[in-house]
């Protein structure tokens, strides 16, 4: 059974802001300050960060009008490169970069709602759990309630995002925001590029998710018109909502006060409304998280659902709803895996996992494009990239740099995750295997 075409522009654009707004904003900017240390150096992490994610949504927006298949990177390498490569990228979104951020940014939501409640902070997890198994019963009764509910919590949170940036501003009567030096006396020559890939790292985290769009490609009208638009101005609104967020926190807090606190949205609706704004601030993270999840629970099981219609997954995760429509095996295959991942309860760990394997894909993405442009010269382009190959090339090499240093600045989990993906080679064999058997 097909999947429905019931999402428009509005859809596809809130749902790239909400796969990337979720609770990177509210938490990582700590971690970038304890990195670079500098007002400078903290904003040029910030902005480099959007620049990369900007390249990446160029590169995605081509991708998505050449190819747009149910599945987005999966199809894409599939295509591109060899099966094998695109059933390692499903591989990894599920045992590492999906189920990894989904399960972190549930117990971020865990942590501030039993925080609300006045819950002990043990239900963290518990909460975590639950809100993942109400979500599943939730995608499994059709794709369209769940965008309607991602407009409207993505909309709500990014106007308070921006209600907060504006009062810290209005309310604030002092200003971290002082550029010198620019650069740490501590911070210099390969310390100082180091050091400014691992304040990357968080940032692009938080920046990650312009690629959710792809993934529901099919489900959605009009897309070659439609997918494009809605990811350059999905990731242009985030970029905005980002750099201004992060100029607050300086301005507020000043990059001592960002380094010493692992909840500077907190702290700086503390420092504008003092502890009502803690509250709304509670709020608001708990919405951002949950609309993230609410995504995640939408989109990735949609690559599960396009390896098992290819053979290379169990045959039961290809099941459509005759009712809803939807991959329903496939979407609690996700939560069950992220509830997993959640009671490992590391967030940090999580967060290095995701990243060095999303980037391993996203470069990859990249180079899946200039293969195209070889392969499929007269393929249908509605949007192309500008500033061809540089645009490309610029984000393959961020993304290897990214990895290149997880591997200096955190070599355990690198190695984790590269054995984690290297896992998938023998398991693709046997599903192949399996699969001639029964042909």
């Amino acid at each position: 059974m097909p999947l429905a075409r019931k999402l428009g522009l509005l859809d596809a654009t809130m749902i790239v802001v909400s796969g990337i707004i979720g609770s990177g904003i509210f938490v990582n900017p700590y971690v970038v300050a304890q990195k670079v240390e500098s007002p400078f150096l903290i904003l040029a992490v910030w902005i480099t960060g959007g620049l990369i994610a900007l390249c990446g949504a160029f590169v995605f927006a081509e991708l998505s009008t050449v190819l747009p298949r149910v599945g987005g990177q999966y199809a894409f390498f599939r295509e591109a490169f060899h099966p094998l490569v695109g059933f390692l990228h499903g591989w990894s979104l599920l045992f590492i970069i999906q189920s990894g951020a989904t399960a972190a940014v549930a117990m971020t939501c865990g942590r501030y709602l039993a925080s609300l409640t006045g819950l002990p902070a043990t239900s963290e997890v518990p909460l975590a759990i639950a809100i993942l198994g109400a979500l599943v019963g939730f995608h499994s009764s059709g794709i369209k309630p769940g965008a309607v509910l991602i407009n409207l919590i993505t909309i709500g949170k990014t106007v308070a995002i921006g209600a907060l940036i504006i009062g810290a501003f209005a309310l604030s009567s002092r200003s971290g925001l002082v550029l010198r030096p620019f650069i740490p006396p501590q911070l210099h020559g390969a310390g100082l590029v180091s050091a400014f890939f691992a304040g990357l790292v968080p940032a692009m985290f938080a920046y990650g998710g312009w690629q959710n769009s792809n993934f529901i490609v099919e489900e959605m009208r009009d897309p070659e018109r439609n997918l494009p638009r809605a990811i350059l101005r999905g990731v242009a609104i985030v970029i905005a909502v980002y750099v201004a967020a992060n100029i607050a926190y300086v301005h507020a807090l000043g990059a001592p006060g960002l380094a010493a606190t692992t909840t500077p949205a907190a702290a700086l609706a503390t420092e504008v409304a003092g502890p009502i704004g803690k509250t709304v601030l509670d709020v608001l993270v708990i919405a951002s998280t949950f609309g993230f999840l609410n995504l995640a629970l939408m989109t990735a099981p949609r690559v599960y659902f396009a390896m098992a219609q290819d053979g290379l997954f169990f045959a039961s995760v290809a099941r459509v709803s005759k009712r809803t429509h939807v991959p329903v095996v496939a979407i609690a295959l996700q939560g069950v895996l992220a509830s997993a991942f959640a009671l490992s309860n590391r967030y940090d760990q999580l967060l290095g996992y995701a990243v060095y394997a999303d980037w391993i894909f996203f470069a990859l993405a990249a180079v899946a494009l200039m293969v195209f442009r070889r392969t499929r010269p007269e393929a249908p382009r509605p949007f192309k990239t500008p500033l061809y190959p540089i645009v490309p090339l610029v984000f393959i090499l961020s993304g290897l740099g990214i990895v290149a240093n997880t591997f200096v600045t955190d070599t355990r989990n690198a190695v984790i995750g590269t054995i984690i993906i290297a896992a998938g080679v023998p398991v693709y064999l046997l599903w192949q295997r399996a699969a001639a058997r029964r042909r």
